[in-house]
Order: structure tokens, then sequence, then C-alpha cells
């Protein structure tokens, strides 16, 4: 008997229960991702796991149809942590839609949400709670919550949780959680950090690695295009000219993403900001008119972007280079999903030499040098209007002065 390829696993090979099966068949679920086909069998047999895989590729049902044939059979609590409020909300949805017809039972605890409607959902003893970690931590110290139920923990995006700074907060919560309980963590990268949080909080966790740590997706297309700090709004407006579909433009601060989204706009383009000085209801407004199509471009800093869960964006582009390579790799990560072709195209200044460098060390490859296009002239957007009469000056449009290339070949 000829074995089977991964590509001809069912849902139906997994270990999963009939009712669960019925809801995925209804739901167009079919064919099992990699980390899926990989994962849910070892999970429903009670293993603790540490998946290695990176943002679209379906960790999600990884875990929530594990833990939700769990809880169904016996009695406890599941608990995910993640890293943003987005991300919260975004796995809420997709447990709520396999579980609302079994009558699960989920909360939502995070930052900048009602802290009494909190405590009303936890009240009801929800079958599951979802939570970043620091919300979670208050509402434990005021004995809102308690973890004696927990039977079975998410740690979801431990790499960004721990870029974050949420490490001390998850080690207090895994200590102060029963010892009989089945954990699993899923991580794009694998530092140190994560390593010591397995070894120390995990029963002989099982490491699952669909791409090694650290891999950039391998269906997104690179290319890197040197350029002036001055020339990339050019560039970005002959980019968007260029290519169908949606885009998400990554900035590293919070005013360069207002200052982009303003750009973009003037471009002719509908355009939204999602960073950290928006609250929630505005963060929220935001994904759903990207998801919807009613804003092309999403302009996004690092800790906003991780919330994202859209899986047909065309084009990441990388307005300024992340801070450090992992984050790219999270960045082009957002396109390419479910198994599809997307494209990344990253700007660096002539100074950037080492930081590209970086990047390619830790994603193993070269990404190709471009040369530049032709670029359309440079227009003035709201915000640069505004900044100058503040200033008191009359804007005067200026010239780019591009960079000369600094040790970077063009291929």
């Amino acid at each position: 008997m000829t074995p089977k390829n991964r590509t001809d696993f069912t849902f139906n090979d997994l270990g999963i229960k009939p009712k669960l099966l019925l809801i995925l068949e209804q739901l167009k679920f079919t064919k099992p991702t990699a980390i899926q086909h990989q994962c849910i069998p070892l999970a429903v047999e009670g293993k603790d796991l540490v998946g290695i895989a990176q943002t679209g590729t379906g960790k999600t049902l990884a875990f929530a149809i594990p833990m939700i044939q769990k809880l169904a059979e016996n009695k406890g609590q599941g608990l995910i942590l993640l890293p943003t409020r987005e991300l919260a909300l975004q796995v809420n949805e997709v447990l709520q839609t396999l579980g609302k017809s079994i009558g699960l039972r989920t909360a939502v605890v995070i930052g900048g949400a009602s802290s009494s409607q909190q405590l009303q959902l936890l009240r009801r003893h929800p079958h599951i709670v979802v939570s970043t970690p620091g919300r979670l931590i208050d509402h434990l110290e005021n004995n809102n919550f308690s973890l004696n139920q927990v039977n079975f923990i998410v740690l979801d995006e431990a790499d960004r949780m721990l870029d974050i700074g949420f490490m001390p907060a998850i080690k207090q919560i895994l200590a102060a959680a029963p010892k009989e309980r089945q954990t699993l963590m899923f991580s794009a990268t694998m530092p140190s950090a994560i390593a010591e949080i397995a070894s120390r909080f995990m029963k002989m966790p099982l490491r699952i690695e669909v791409a090694p740590s650290g891999t950039a997706a391998k269906n997104v297309e690179q290319e890197l295009f040197i350029i002036s700090k001055e020339a990339k709004a050019q560039l970005l407006d002959k980019i968007l000219s260029d290519t169908p579909g949606t885009v998400l433009v990554f900035s590293r601060t919070k005013f360069g993403a207002k200052k982009i989204t303003a750009n973009v706009r003037s471009m002719g383009h509908t355009a939204v900001e999602l960073h950290s000085n928006k609250s929630l209801a505005q963060r929220k407004l935001a994904m759903e008119g990207f998801k919807s199509g009613k804003f092309r471009v999403m302009v996004a800093t690092d800790i906003a972007s991780r919330g994202i869960d859209v899986n047909d964006i065309a084009l990441v582009i990388n307005y300024d280079l992340p801070d450090n390579p992992e984050d790219y790799v999270h960045r082009i990560g957002r396109t390419g999903r479910a198994e599809k072709y997307g494209k990344a195209v990253s700007f660096a200044t002539p100074d950037q030499r080492a930081d590209v460098k970086q990047i390619e060390r830790l994603i193993n490859k070269s990404i190709p040098i471009l040369s530049l296009p032709v670029l359309p002239p440079r227009r003035v957007n709201s915000v640069e209007v505004r900044s100058a009469h503040i200033g008191g000056r009359q804007y005067q449009s200026r010239r780019p002065s591009f960079g000369r290339n600094q040790g970077f070949r063009r291929r």
C-alpha cells in the first residue's frame, strides 16, 4: 500500500472527533496545512508541543481544534495568551466560528476594553479565556479570575511577546497555573528565552518545525531597492500605481505611519493607519475596513501589525527596515498566506548595508536588489502642509537627493 503524501491528508486523518469534523466541513476546511497536519494528532493525544511556524500557516486551527476537543471531553478551562489586542480578537473570532454550534463560551481579556465587562464575562465561567498577558495579570491580582481550572494553555507568537516585554508576566502565569495541564507554544523564531520557557514550564515538549527558525515565508518573492530617504514616497507612489491588490506598508514609527498614510491618500488610494496611538475601537475599525476592501492600503507599525490576519494581502512594503531581522520575517509573512504567492518589497537607504546583511543571514538567502525605476514627481501631503504652516514657513517642494550605493550590488 502506497503511503499518503501530506497533500493527500484530510482533517479526517488527524484524530478529530466527528462533531468537530462536521463543523470543519461546513466551514469548507478540507485539507490541513503543514502545521495543522503535524500538530493536531499529537495535541489531541495530550502532548506538549513547541511549533515553529510563520504567520499565515494555520496555527490558530492547529491549537483551537485540540483545545475545543479536549474541553468538550473533559472538564476544565483553556487559556490562550497572545501579544496584541487585535490578535486576541481574531483568535476569538475563530473560536466562536468553530464552537458556536456546540455552545462554546469564550472571554476576551485585553487592554483598551472595559474591565467591568470583562469581569462579567469571566464570572460566567467561559470555556476558553483569550488574553494578553498584562491584562490577565491585572485580573489575577484583583482576584477577578483564578487559574485553578485551567488545564490547557496556548502561547501564540511567543517571540513577539518576548519582544514586547511580556516574559515576566508569562512566567508568573505559567508558574501559578496547575502543573497538570497541557501546554502548546508557537513562535516564528526560537531565541534562548523562548527555549528556556519550554524547558522550565512544559512537559517534555515535542518540537514541530514547519520551517526552520527564522526562515522567511517560501511563497513570498522578495525584492530590495536602495533609495534615499527623501525619495521613498515617490517610489511608493510608483509601486502602488503599478501593482494591483491590497498592500500592507510598514513604518518604524507612529509619526512615520501617519505621514505615509497621508502620502498614500494624496496619491489617490484609500488608506488607513494602525499603531498604538489609536484606540482599540479605531484599530478594530481599521482592521475591518482593510479586510473588507474599504481601504486598499494599511500603514502599520510592528507592534500594531502583530494582530493583522488577512489572507489576501498582495504586497508587503517595508518602507522602513525593521529594528531587528526577526521582525522582517514576521512582516513579510503577512503575504503569501494560505499557500498563495505574495510579494515583499523593501526600501533601504545606502547606509543600511549592515542591516540588510543581518536580514540575509537570518533568512539564509540574498535579497535581489533592483534598479530604481523612473519616479513620478513628489506630491505634497496634508501632514507636510500643516507642518509648514505651523513652522511659519511656506512649504517648498525639494528635489530628492539620491544617495550613492555604498557597497550594494544591483542584480
